[in-house]
């Protein structure tokens, strides 16, 4: 059990995330993160998860889904559910933060990890860099 707050915490280029369960503590199956994204943040790039399934619910605020060509607005309460082969991502284009629990399947702490390490060097990482890492991690760019 975690109480508010507690977690593994990472910085993903500016946004916290907390890790409420990670591969060792799933034999690998998911991992899930509770996300604040502030408004106007840096955004993951567009991908596609070649072997997982990835859930995203919004706690509060507003984030904007892209997925494949379509866009939607995520408000409190919403869902959105990502399989394999859809290209996607999402932002905070709302004025305030926005909270996300944000679910993989099989777990991806693992890339969050090295991201995160990538993040925390003097300069961001060029996008060729980026792209790789999210390549050895079952993810393609979109």
């Amino acid at each position: 059990m975690l109480q508010p707050g507690e977690g593994h915490n990472l910085d993903l280029r500016g946004n916290l995330a907390s890790f409420k369960a990670v591969a060792a503590t799933t034999s690998g199956r998911f991992s899930l993160m509770e996300r604040v994204v502030p408004a106007g943040g840096r955004t993951p790039p567009p991908h596609v998860h070649v072997d997982r399934v990835e859930a995203f619910y919004v706690l509060s605020g507003e984030l904007e889904f892209r997925l494949d060509e379509a866009i939607e607005l995520g408000v409190s309460g919403s869902f959105v559910l990502v399989p394999g082969g859809v290209a996607h991502t999402f932002a905070n284009v709302g004025t305030s933060e926005a909270r996300v629990l944000i679910l993989h399947a099989p777990a991806m702490d693992a890339y969050f990890e090295e991201l995160s390490s990538l993040w925390r060097g003097a300069e961001p990482p060029s996008a060729e860099v980026e792209r790789d890492l999210m390549r050895r991690h079952g993810m393609e760019p979109a």
